[in-house]
């Protein structure tokens, strides 16, 4: 239910809205200490109406950033590939899913991740402690689980709209508070993560 309203508001959003708050939440990104001494960032290819990732992808790279984005695997993990420009990209239908933007690269297997210095995450929501609401599906579930199994330590950061920053979203004893939420209008930190 709660999933759904968040998913309701952003698919109110038009293409400029999206276009303009890609721009400010790179801009925002960039700021942040984490991203500024990262050497690997997990990210992903924001599709739709989630919050832009392309320009904050390009930056990174530009920076010389190594930047690892995912490919959905058939049992709802994750694989990794780099990332190396806009033209690196295939868009991939996955069944009755959405259709991603993936690395049309060499695979670098779902443990490349715990080399991550950052992980960007997505979601719909986060709320005063930390906690992630993502959109069900369970695969950032298993990279988090994934690092830390390995002993990973990442920083993990999410980026939303502003109006999804809530006081409180559902949380299982599994669930992992980020470090950070990053939206078009600043950055919170989380200390208990």
């Amino acid at each position: 239910m709660l999933r759904r309203e968040f998913l309701t508001v952003r698919n109110g959003l038009t293409a400029d809205d999206v276009d303009t708050t890609a721009r400010k939440l790179a801009e925002r990104a960039l700021e942040l200490p984490e991203l500024a001494h990262a050497r690997t960032v997990a990210a992903y290819v924001s599709v739709g109406s989630e919050p832009g990732t392309r320009a904050l992808l390009d930056a990174l790279r530009a920076r010389g950033v190594r930047v690892l984005l995912p490919a959905l695997l058939p049992d709802n993990d994750l694989d990794w590939g780099e990332y190396a420009g806009p033209d690196s990209l295939a868009r991939i239908q996955h069944g009755g899913k959405m259709a991603l933007f993936e690395p049309a690269g060499a695979r670098l297997g779902p443990e490349a991740v715990t080399a991550a210095d950052v992980v960007l995450l997505p979601g719909l929501a986060v709320d005063a402690r930390g906690m992630r609401l993502g959109r069900g599906g369970g695969s950032y579930d298993r990279v988090l689980a994934r690092l830390e199994r390995a002993g990973a330590h990442p920083r993990l950061v999410v980026l939303l709209y502003d109006a999804e920053v809530v006081a409180r979203v559902p949380a299982e004893a599994h669930d992992k508070p980020v470090h950070a939420v990053v939206t078009p209008c600043g950055v919170r930190h989380f200390p208990s993560a």
